[in-house]
């Protein structure tokens, strides 16, 4: 399964495997932010989500005139999810008391003939962590790209505990939300939340009874350009950030999740483009030769508001 890299700055403290670049687990002041697991993850949790976040469709797509296929690995809705790199050996490049860089060069493939060099940092400061991802292709052709992150909050207790009794809060910088077929997979445009059970808008608005396996793109952000998820339970608040490159947000509140992992975290995923983007186009990133892309987006904690 690889090795695992411990940081620590400060009041936060982090553990990366070199599986997949994973975020193993993040704590601050000794109380877990994610869910926190060792060995292999059982519900992508702390996983790279590239070169595609989310679902492919019958794990077919056509790019540039051509068809492609990749490997089903979700039978309930018969699609590729999540890309290809969770799985991989990522190399530690630099490691540090509150810093690892890791690199993956992705290789051609049957279904992705797109070689990918890719980048990634985690670094511990004062203000939380700070995911930076650098992705350059390395192939001859252009190639077809979304990235996305899988974070699930941990806020000292199973979120159906907290809903329960009206201790949890989520407020979120949505601004559409995306419509789905039973199989997750977009039909086309985007809704307005307002007047919706799907309205995170509104401060310390209680979960309740909710369910999410939501993607909404994004909207007000702040001076620099990042748009904030707060998270708020009894014990502390939870925060995702993510910048410009980041324009859609999928909210999972486990619920489809089995046994005690049943609505136990909430996973808040930036993205850079929503479930099927490799055939519908939506926020797709299309890497010409030798061209990059880069993305940053963090997590951070405070007291829970008074």
């Amino acid at each position: 399964m690889g090795e695992t890299i411990e940081l620590r700055s400060g009041d936060f403290g982090a553990r990366v495997a070199t599986e997949g670049a994973a975020l193993q687990a993040l704590t601050w002041r000794g109380a877990d932010l994610v869910w926190p697991y060792t060995g292999a993850p059982t519900a992508f949790q702390g996983q790279v989500l590239a070169p595609w976040p989310n679902r492919i469709g019958d794990g077919r797509y056509r790019f540039a005139g051509r068809e492609y296929r990749v490997g089903v690995n979700d039978p309930v809705t018969r699609s590729a999810i999540h890309g290809l790199v969770h799985d991989r050996h990522w190399t530690p490049v630099r490691v540090g008391a509150d810093e690892a860089a890791l690199h993956l060069d992705l290789p051609a493939g049957a279904g992705y003939p797109f070689p990918l060099a890719l980048d990634l940092s985690y670094r511990l400061d004062g203000d939380g962590l700070t995911v930076t991802t650098a992705v350059r292709s390395t192939g001859g052709e252009p190639a077809p790209f979304g990235l996305g992150f899988h974070p699930y909050l941990d806020l000292g207790e199973p979120v159906r505990d907290l809903a329960a009794r009206g201790a949890l809060t989520v407020s979120a910088p949505v601004a559409r939300r995306l419509p789905v077929d039973e199989r997750l997979l977009p039909v086309g445009g985007t809704v307005p939340v307002e007047g919706t059970d799907l309205d995170l808008r509104p401060p310390g608005r209680a979960l309740g009874d909710t369910v999410l396996d939501t993607a909404f793109t994004i909207g007000p952000r702040d001076a620099r350009g990042r748009a904030w998820t707060h998270v708020d339970g009894p014990r502390h608040r939870v925060s995702v950030w993510c910048d410009e490159s980041f324009p859609y947000l999928q909210v999972f509140s486990s619920d489809t999740l089995t046994g005690d992992d049943h609505r136990a975290y909430l996973a808040v995923e930036p993205m850079t483009c929503p479930a099927d983007a490799f055939n519908n186009g939506e926020g797709l990133i299309v890497l010409e030769p030798g061209a990059t892309t880069r993305h940053v987006f963090g997590i951070t904690a405070a007291p829970a508001p008074a």
